[in-house]
């Protein structure tokens, strides 16, 4: 029989979610389209439910983590700033560093 733990780590800020794997997802999700309605669409989330997360991190960070794009004939967009994709690096590493933790952790109970 093999053990796992489970868990899921979010970041606060001031008692406000900064990132959580759900934001981190759509903020990936941006990134790849240029887009928050495509990303949002990518997810299978609204686009008024993915504003009010991209606004929420926004917020909660202490840089902007998007910058918009005016619309030309092709639209408007939304790309990430170097701070987001840092933010999103660091939640990843952050993320496996726990991971690999919580699995060293586990392997108590194979002994027992």
């Amino acid at each position: 029989m093999g053990y796992k733990i489970k868990s899921r780590i979010w970041i606060e800020s001031d008692d406000n979610v900064l990132l959580g794997e759900g934001r981190v997802h759509l903020l990936k999700a941006i990134h790849e389209t240029g887009s928050l309605s495509k990303g949002a669409k990518s997810l299978n989330i609204s686009y008024k439910k993915a504003w009010g997360l991209l606004d929420s991190v926004n917020k909660s960070a202490k840089e902007p983590v998007t910058i918009n794009s005016v619309g030309g004939k092709g639209g408007g967009g939304v790309q990430l700033t170097d701070y987001g994709k840092s933010l999103i690096e660091t939640f990843d590493e952050i993320n496996k560093n726990c991971w690999k933790f919580l699995d060293e952790q586990v392997a108590k109970f194979e002994t027992l």
